[in-house]
């Protein structure tokens, strides 16, 4: 006899029955793999406005998508944060929630987090930019995009990048850091090329922002030196140093704030 789907709200069957809790981890039988940000409260939220228990979730991941490992425990630590499921379980777990899997995701960040966001195959991706499909999947595994200008765009056009998402996802975030930390700390001026290269911007917007950074930082520092106080210009400093590990967030306020 076929058993029947969670799904169904009328003549709902018997729950199937849960596996016996044992000393081990819910998830020890699990492939080990990378795993995407994971909004564990849209998951929880989702099951429930299905009249779904974990054990349902469970029994749609072994018997639709061949998790054999699926226990109503492993959906519960998804649930709790205390484990986040793989790109595949991910995807598996969209299908039994009827959702999309960037419903359940958190904020994407990688290649291959904002691909899965949008629902979309590495075949997709590579045909819509225009690379072979052997050339693209390296780029997404290492996270380091090597498209040229024509592809850039079309990748951003596909996967709905925004220009900070778009930094973060061509692998240049480390190098604007960079050299950013060197406007602030040095002549601003000498960067306005460097960022430039790295981020398609106005240049009058460049600028303002480039020097508004470069105030606030230069503002932290007189204030660290001249203050008497020793608690304050330790205060000051370890403020300085926060804003220098925080430098990409600056900029893109401090360019929202610019932006008319």
């Amino acid at each position: 006899m076929r058993d029947p789907s969670p799904h169904t709200n009328q003549n709902r069957p018997t729950q199937p029955t849960r596996s016996p809790r044992s000393s081990r981890s819910p998830h020890s039988s699990r492939p080990a793999q990378s795993t995407p940000p994971f909004n564990a409260p849209a998951a929880r939220r989702l099951r429930t406005a299905l009249n779904m228990g974990p054990e349902h979730v469970a029994f749609g991941l072994r018997a639709s998508y061949g998790l054999p490992y699926a226990t109503p425990d492993l959906v519960i630590a998804w649930e709790r944060g205390q484990v986040n499921p793989t790109h595949s379980e991910l995807t598996a777990l969209a299908g039994v929630l009827w959702c999309s899997p960037a419903e359940l995701l958190g904020r994407p960040r990688t290649l291959r987090e904002h691909r899965i966001a949008r629902g979309l195959a590495t075949e997709d991706v590579a045909r819509a930019v225009g690379l072979e499909l052997l050339a693209y999947l390296p780029m997404e595994e290492h996270n380091a995009w090597r498209g040229n200008d024509r592809q850039s765009t079309a990748l951003a056009e596909l996967l709905g990048l925004s220009l900070p998402d778009f930094v973060t996802v061509t692998g240049r975030e480390p190098r604007l850091a960079d050299a950013l930390r060197g406007a602030v700390t040095t002549r601003w001026q000498a960067y306005v090329r460097p960022v430039a290269k790295l981020v398609p911007l106005d240049r009058r917007l460049l600028v303002d922002t480039l020097q508004e950074l470069h105030q606030d930082y230069q503002g932290q520092m007189v204030a660290s030196l001249s203050w008497g106080d020793g608690n304050a210009a330790s205060d000051a400093s370890e403020a300085g140093r926060d804003f220098l590990d925080r430098i990409v967030d600056h900029f893109w306020a401090a360019l929202q704030d610019n932006t008319p």
